[in-house]
């Protein structure tokens, strides 16, 4: 059996085709589906129709690699916007998918199972439009929280301003309260991305990527890098896909700061994530 997964994401829109057992490649399209709906939480037009159309490219080309099965979720973005079940419907009518809307708190679930992949210890996943942290120990959930923090909803907030978005984020942090002292692992664009920046990859490489340990150091680095320059600059450096330029600096911000307020030096990068976790939790029915 081949499977596909569509993670329709609050910045991105990926696609993993997997046999089950092993990932055999994933795709990406930056559509920042959460652009704009800071003020009203409604999904705006524009963001709606690059995110169709990045949905419908996908499941046909799942349909012409010829899986035999294909699932599809949305998160943060689209669980708030009022507008939600439009966008659902909107993807239905176009690509003929059931969109599953998951929780804060399934999506921290299906990033533990895809990272952890049965050990102890802790993921956060910094998305579009909220980052999650959860520790696992004995094999059980000891703690979890989502908070609707992500990489686009604080730049439409704070723009390119490092002092806002700072001050703004690290207020938002102490929402996390006490947080399980172990081993993270962090998952998802940002993330990736802080690897992809700090080794200076061209093209991107996801074993390079995965098991990458990012330290204080270099990540504070690259934060100050980032801020420094204009976003028609970022989108030269090495490691950064363009698309997410406008947004990097600031899920760099919401990733340090993160990192300070659970009291670790660094976090272990991992390629696997929701996607292989999402379709872990319907094959296994956890």
């Amino acid at each position: 059996m081949i499977y596909a997964v569509i993670d329709i994401g609050s910045n991105s829109v990926r696609l993993m085709i997997s046999d089950g057992e092993k990932t055999l490649n994933k795709f990406v399209q930056t559509t920042r589906l959460a652009e704009g709906m800071t003020s009203d939480n409604m999904l705006k037009t524009v963001a709606i129709q690059r995110t169709v159309a990045a949905v419908s490219f996908f499941s046909e080309k799942a349909k012409n690699i010829g899986v035999d099965k294909l699932y599809c979720f949305a998160t943060a973005a689209v669980r708030r916007a009022f507008n939600g079940q439009e966008f659902a419907n909107a993807v239905k009518v176009a690509c003929k998918i059931d969109v599953d809307v998951i929780s804060g708190e399934t999506e921290a679930k299906i990033g533990y199972l895809g990272a952890l992949n049965g050990r102890d210890g802790a993921i956060v996943d910094v998305g579009g439009a909220s980052t999650e942290i959860t520790v696992v120990k004995d094999g059980a959930e000891v703690y979890t929280k989502s908070l609707d923090l992500g990489a686009v909803v604080v730049t439409d907030r704070c723009g390119q301003d490092k002092n806002a978005v700072k001050e703004y984020v690290d207020d938002r942090v102490k929402e996390y309260g006490c947080v399980p002292k172990t081993k993270f692992y962090a998952i998802g664009g940002t993330a990736t991305t802080m690897a992809s920046v700090s080794l200076e990859l061209e093209p991107y490489d996801p074993e390079k990527v995965d098991g990458f340990v990012l330290d204080k150091n270099q990540l504070s680095s690259v934060c100050d890098l980032l801020f420094s320059l204009p976003v028609s600059e970022r989108e030269k450096l090495k490691g950064l896909q363009k698309e997410r330029a406008k947004v990097i600096a600031s899920g760099a911000q919401i990733l340090l700061s993160v990192m300070e307020k659970v009291g670790v030096d660094c976090f272990t990068i991992s390629e696997s994530d929701n996607l292989e976790g999402y379709l872990k939790l319907k094959l296994e029915k956890i």
